[in-house]
């Protein structure tokens, strides 16, 4: 079956085909390491690691790069209100992130890059725009001269007429035009620095991911993503820097997520909507926000909220009440995907909506199955899970699993359950009565079988 993408430089959705046969490369721009990751640092996380998923089935090798952005002024920054070391700030930060990402059920990516090991890169990067007269010092910085380029701003559709007369903010003096970009700063003795042509300085921001991108994956790769709101400046940047350095294409196929909002505001610190995963993890597991992540199709915009996270968590409770009802049901072995509707909807640009629809069918179908049937739906059901990165936990452990720290044991729940049968077993209705409804109210509902009784969590 094949893949198609949609391609910002192009506008258009397009087949994929990798530059090399069987082999994929594709890079994911990650996170500055000075504070804990909000939830629109998440979403591109979960976008491209379903894709990273996604063409694993596709393709013999893929190799996943997502950069650490471990050097930049706001991590000196935050080092320096925090009277911390850099290297204290950037590690913790790099730790969180990862422990946070890793609970969305997000693979860890092939290469993970970091800005502080690639330095040479970046000086030889600088060297070749210089060489070639795309770049020049001044006033101990190197830019980009952007005027250099005949076709700068092709992937945002900005000429520079347009940038010149929608740029506010004052022009720094050593620059030759407004939009000409740092590639390289000085530092002073209290800020980190290394050595290089031009003096003691350090990198700048749009200049790491061209040099990392070059050192690890080639001059060439398949597919670059991001969020909307890197196309412009950086990843313009990125395209200037690599094809006037180097030349060739750089990047075959552009992808960028859309925007995310809170609560139908756009989040910002200004009106104090900013929520950061661990904070959201205190309240819901990291499936339910993976789950709600991957609700709208990733070019559409999301509205994030309560009401969302409350959907995802019923939507899952949902279909592992159906994989508990089959969790003793041995599987088939294989799923034929290329017949699957759940991965026909994801190999055309990554809808997840019309995947996740299709999942609800395969689960009603699960349902109501056959003992015969039961065997395969429950593989194809677990199988189109895998590709979304959700139905991951064993079924019961989900449905018993607490979310917050103030909710009742299961060991307590357990106790009362027994003295509840000892109840019925001594007709006192009543008290067994109480003790279901004692725990309703702390949120467990029993469900009786003909098994005994089991429970699960209620969903709010």
């Amino acid at each position: 079956m094949s893949l198609t993408l949609y391609n910002t430089m192009q506008g258009r959705k397009e087949l994929f085909e990798p530059l090399e046969p069987g082999r994929v490369t594709m890079y994911v721009c990650g996170p500055t390491v000075y504070n804990l990751a909000h939830i629109g640092n998440a979403r591109p996380v979960v976008v491209f690691d379903t894709l990273f998923r996604l063409l694993q089935t596709h393709f013999d090798e893929v190799i996943y790069a997502r950069n650490i952005t471990d050097i930049e002024d706001k991590i000196i920054a935050a080092a320096k209100e925090g009277g911390r070391s850099i290297d204290s700030v950037t590690e913790e930060f790099t730790t969180k992130y990862r422990e946070d990402m890793a609970q969305l059920n997000a693979l860890a990516p092939t290469l993970e890059p970091h800005a502080t090991d690639n330095i040479d890169a970046m000086i030889d990067l600088i060297s070749a725009l210089i060489e070639k007269r795309h770049a020049y010092e001044s006033d101990g910085h190197v830019l980009f001269s952007v005027e250099s380029m005949e076709n700068y701003g092709k992937l945002s559709g900005r000429s520079l007429e347009d940038m010149q007369a929608g740029a506010r903010v004052e022009v720094a003096d050593y620059k030759r035009y407004p939009g000409d970009f740092v590639l390289w700063k000085p530092s002073d003795d209290a800020d980190p620095g290394w050595r290089s042509p031009w003096g003691r300085g350090r990198p700048g921001w749009h200049l790491e991911c061209s040099a990392m991108i070059r050192a690890h994956l080639g001059e060439t790769i398949d597919i670059h993503g991001g969020g909307r709101d890197l196309i412009f400046p950086h990843h313009e940047n990125e395209i200037a820097q690599s094809q006037c350095a180097y030349g060739g294409d750089y990047v075959r196929y552009w992808m960028h997520n859309a925007f995310l909002d809170m609560d139908g505001e756009k989040m910002s610190k200004s009106l104090g909507n900013v929520r950061t995963v661990r904070e959201l993890l205190g309240h819901y597991r990291g499936e339910v926000l993976r789950f709600a992540l991957l609700s709208a199709h990733y070019r559409s915009p999301l509205n994030f909220s309560g009401d969302l996270l409350d959907q995802a968590q019923a939507t899952l409770d949902s279909l592992y009440s159906t994989l508990r009802a089959v969790q003793d049901t041995e599987m088939d072995r294989e799923v034929p995907l290329a017949d699957e509707p759940f991965y026909k909807a994801l190999n055309d640009d990554l809808n997840t909506p019309v995947a996740i629809a299709k999942i609800h069918a395969l689960a009603k179908q699960l349902h109501k199955a056959a003992e015969t049937e039961k065997p395969g739906l429950k593989a194809r059901l677990l199988a189109a899970g895998h590709l979304l990165g959700i139905l991951e936990h064993d079924p019961t452990e989900w449905l018993q699993g607490a979310t917050t720290s103030e909710a009742i044991s299961a060991a307590d729940i357990e106790v009362l359950i027994e003295e509840r049968q000892q109840a019925k077993l001594a007709k006192d209705y009543t008290r067994a009565d109480d003790i279901r409804e004692e725990l309703l109210m702390r949120g467990i509902v029993l469900e009786d079988s003909r098994e005994g009784t089991r429970w699960k969590r209620k969903t709010d």
